[in-house]
């Protein structure tokens, strides 16, 4: 667990910063293996050909999703990546496959050409700053995948897994009204149910 105390009172942003830092300290190495032990293990539910998994890519020492999107995309699923469309509005999914183009996006994260078919996905990989064990996660404060996660649980159904270590959980992370909640977080170490909770 990050190594933060979390007083009443404790602002997302102090909260961010301490996981933030407890990430950065993890080796290269270790941020490596802990992609390849999730990616080995494999999601905690089945995915069936077709499937559409939206995963993203990592900047900075975010856990790296490819490992586990290769797998993935072996046993059959399709895979998309997140386009920002505007600030304020959510996320646009693209299909991209291993080997296609990216180009930097409006943030400077890579994402697929806009000639890219868009599409909705089944299951949501999510980046995140920190998290807790109530599915409550912390991203890095413009809110794109709440607004994503509102927006696509309002049309269908859909599985949103966090994706991060183990030293990003942090004990309580307190939840505003526009807060979504994941059903899953997954690290190199054990897996997070929260759908009955």
């Amino acid at each position: 667990m990050a190594n933060v105390h979390n007083q009443a009172g404790a602002s997302k942003s102090a909260l961010r910063n301490a996981a933030l830092a407890a990430r950065d300290a993890l080796g290269r190495a270790q941020r490596e293996a802990a992609a390849q032990a999730v990616a080995t293990r494999g999601l905690p539910f089945g995915v069936a050909h077709g499937t559409i998994v939206a995963g993203y890519a990592a900047i900075r020492s975010e856990f790296d999703p490819l490992p586990l999107m290769r797998k993935l995309a072996a046993q059959g699923a399709t895979l998309a990546l997140p386009a920002v469309i505007a600030a304020d509005r959510p996320l646009q999914f693209r299909a991209w496959s291993f080997g296609e183009a990216l180009r930097r996006g409006p943030l400077g994260i890579p994402e697929p050409l806009p000639e890219a078919s868009a599409l909705a996905p089944d299951v949501l990989l999510v980046p995140l700053a920190a998290f807790d064990r109530a599915g409550h996660r912390i991203g890095y404060g413009a809110g794109y995948y709440d607004r994503t996660l509102e927006q696509l649980r309002a049309s269908r159904p859909i599985r949103a897994l966090g994706l991060a270590f183990a030293a990003q959980e942090i004990a309580n992370i307190p939840a505003l009204a526009h807060d979504v909640g994941l059903d899953y977080v997954v690290t190199e170490e054990r897996v997070f149910d929260f759908r009955s909770g």
